[in-house]
């Protein structure tokens, strides 16, 4: 391979998603692109993963253990004694898992081709939970199940801080010192470390690049950076590194500690492009230091916020479509998560990573950072745009799988890209994050489906009218469970951010909104959920107002390094963090359509209060007709077939004819009065999806009177246009 060099070369360091690369990296380089700044990008997570999930990796491995004569746990030395069963199986597992060797799945699932350890004690549970799962879908489990028992042991014998998603996460979290992480990149490197900084320096001998730009999205990567950063401060001291991504603009947002800039030179917060393109010119002698928008420096030994750059930031418009190129695409893993259908989303299958829109068109959320730009400032573009990138993308990257990461994509942006897609008849799965609200009706719902939407995330939170209230959702408990209904009919699987230990929610509001959730599940209006603790951030109207919320900070100190997460009382509210087993166990049970009968008091081991609520609210909240009231603003649009035949027959009464059209799963046959059959011909070639009309219900309405064809009302209300409506006639 023929040597590059670069203006910029963008790292993403260990470690993130198995599956697919984290996207930053290939925004960035898409927004250079329209720059002419030549710029490069490497994941090392999925290339240091490769390495040490490998015949030479594992031979490394136990080698090192059984040189350093390491004291292993039962579990471990079953691995160890098995070493030469896993050495002599792992390439072909990893081949598999990138979807190069499919076949060896008929001796995965044998049971016999693998060595086991503990994680495979759970496989008879599993097995109960998920009934027979397909050859490849149990072989993949099975792999999975493998590589997380050398994962254990590698967290035993090599380097405690290892994780699949995530590197030394713990030193990160929460870490308003800089000590312990310091003190940790001083040590001697381990063999991990070792395969990164290898890894890094064949990458920077390829590409001589003039200046480093590191990607730290999660707690979990700055570890990882933070290794490279010294490492090219050692052997590069000529080339600026640059840090930046989604910790530092959270977290390192009044940093003050000199010491971090031992390994990195700047560090620019929220979007990248302005920042970046600009410290470029600073870098190539073209304006100060002072004059850097958005990032920190070290000036006198003296960490300095330099913002003094008078350029606004790119719009969304402006920033490019994202640049997979020079990604190693055919080397990541697909492993199966399957407790979660939602978390197996996120693991299974190469997603490319697309924003519809930047920002939150909502940014209300009290327990969210809508004071931090990447979330207050919204910026939509067209759908012509998004499908022109999707396609670009596709061209690209030979995948037609996307996953949308909008904090919560706009429903009319949805409706608008969901016709675009079908009008360019573009074969595409995609999934998303939303807000449950009122604006996705059964006909959207079921647009998005027919445009490729298998799966919707959003936040249900803490299930409680009161609470979600005060977090300013701008939802109800029972606008979701119609929203979840009309995604489920519409055959997309539901995915519901949870909450416990809002401010001030009582054991009596936990403990009904987990009846909430438990009679979702029963009513199948959602398919997968997860909890998670209320953490107060520094840069949520929560943190910022605690007061406000009936809470008190614990610890007002502002450290040196990190500052995010807050420690804080809640002098009124249940002690939360008691409910969290009792919670998590009841939710992996109803995931898998068990234990709906069970008293809620069988999931926790103290006396919870009884369940105040009606047992068939959610059953009550649902049971609305499936077509409610249109608003006459809408358009309609004809998703089936343009081929409409009109067919006369002996059998039928004076006046009447047979309206056919062949749709693409059933053939439909309507009788009709011959004036309403010619009027439902025309309407659905004239609102048919490809010829993109703005037709709207009330032009229709307005028409039909005109042409004195009847009772519009009635009409549109009777069992033909019905059965229309239920196969591609959408109001939307």
């Amino acid at each position: 391979m023929e040597n590059v060099d670069c203006k910029i070369l963008f790292i993403t360091p260990p470690f993130t998603q198995l599956n697919t690369p984290y996207p930053a990296t290939a925004y960035l380089k898409g927004f250079f692109n329209t720059q002419n700044i030549t710029a490069s990008q490497v994941d090392l997570g999925i290339d240091v993963t490769v390495r040490l999930f490998s015949k030479q990796g594992f031979q490394d491995i136990f080698k090192l253990i059984e040189t350093q004569k390491t004291q292993l746990s039962d579990n471990s030395s079953r691995i160890f004694a098995l070493h030469n069963e896993y050495i002599h199986t792992i390439d072909s597992v990893i081949q598999f898992l990138q979807g190069k060797n499919q076949t060896i799945a008929h001796s995965i699932v044998t049971r016999s081709y693998l060595p086991e350890a503990s994680r495979f004690s759970q496989i008879e549970d599993l097995d109960w939970a998920f009934g027979e799962l397909g050859l490849i879908d149990k072989a993949k489990h099975l792999a999975t199940l493998y590589l997380e028992d050398m994962s254990d042991l590698i967290v035993e014998a090599i380097d405690p801080y290892f994780g699949f998603s995530r590197y030394a996460e713990k030193l990160a979290l929460a870490a308003t010192s800089f000590d312990d992480i310091n003190a940790h990149l001083l040590e001697d490197n381990n063999l991990i470390d070792s395969y990164l900084l290898d890894e890094l320096s064949k990458n920077l001998d390829h590409y001589k690049p003039e200046s480093i730009a590191i990607s730290v999205p999660f707690p979990g990567n700055l570890y990882g950076a933070l290794k490279c950063g010294q490492w090219i401060k050692a052997n590069y001291p000529n080339i600026p590194i640059i840090m930046g991504g989604g910790y530092p603009n959270t977290e390192l947002r009044s940093i003050s500690d000199a010491r971090v800039f031992n390994f990195v030179d700047f560090i620019c917060l929220d979007d990248g492009e302005a920042p970046l393109s600009i410290l470029l010119q600073h870098l190539d002698g073209k304006r100060n230091v002072k004059s850097l928008k958005r990032t920190f420096a070290l000036i006198n030994n003296k960490v300095v916020y330099c913002n003094g750059a008078p350029e606004p930031d790119f719009t969304h418009r402006e920033v490019g479509t994202p640049d997979y190129s020079g990604l190693k695409l055919d080397t990541y893993i697909s492993v199966m998560e399957i407790a979660n259908p939602m978390h197996r989303l996120w693991s299974d299958g190469r997603w490319n990573k697309l924003t519809l829109a930047h920002g939150c068109y909502w940014g209300k959320c009290t327990f969210c950072d809508i004071s931090l730009d990447y979330i207050k400032r919204y910026e939509p573009v067209s759908a012509k745009i998004l499908c022109d990138r999707i396609e670009t993308i596709i061209q690209q990257t030979g995948d037609s799988g996307f996953h949308f990461v909008d904090e919560a994509a706009p429903p009319a942006l949805l409706r608008d890209l969901s016709l675009e897609i079908l009008r360019r008849n573009l074969k595409v799965t995609w999934w998303t994050n939303i807000r449950f609200e009122k604006s996705f009706t059964s006909d959207l719902t079921q647009l998005m489906k027919l445009a490729g939407c298998i799966a919707v995330s959003g936040g249900l939170e803490v299930a409680s009218d009161r609470l979600l209230k005060k977090i300013k959702k701008g939802v109800s408990i029972e606008q979701v469970s119609k929203v979840n209904n009309h995604f489920t009919n519409s055959g997309i699987m539901v995915h519901a951010y949870l909450m416990y230990g809002f401010p001030t929610q009582t054991e009596q509001e936990t403990i009904d909104s987990l009846e909430v959730v438990r009679q979702m599940f029963e009513n199948n209006i959602i398919q997968s959920a997860y909890w998670h603790q209320f953490s107060m951030t520094a840069h949520s109207p929560v943190g910022l107002n605690p007061s406000e919320f009936s809470v008190e900070r614990v610890d007002d100190i502002i450290g040196e390094f990190a500052n995010n997460d807050l420690i804080h009382q809640d002098p009124s509210g249940a002690d939360h963090v008691q409910f969290s087993a009792g919670l998590k166990k009841s939710l992996y049970n109803y995931m898998h359509g068990i234990g709906f009968d069970f008293n809620l008091q069988e999931w926790f081991d103290f006396k919870i209060p009884k369940v105040s609520i009606q047992k068939n609210l959610i059953s009550k909240y649902i049971t609305n007709s499936e077509f409610q009231s249109v608003n006459p603003k809408l358009k309609l649009v004809w998703t089936g077939n343009k081929n409409i035949k009109i067919l006369t027959s002996v059998n039928q009464k004076k006046d009447y004819l047979t309206f056919r059209v062949e749709n693409k799963f059933k053939t439909l046959e309507l009788i009709l009065p011959k004036a309403q059959t010619d009027f439902i011909k025309q309407l659905l070639l004239d609102v048919h999806v490809s010829n993109n009309q703005n037709v709207t219900y009330a032009d229709v309405e307005q028409k039909f009177n005109e042409l004195r064809l009847g009772y519009f009302l009635l009409f549109w209300n009777e069992n033909a246009v019905y059965e229309l409506r239920k196969n591609g006639l959408l109001v939307v």
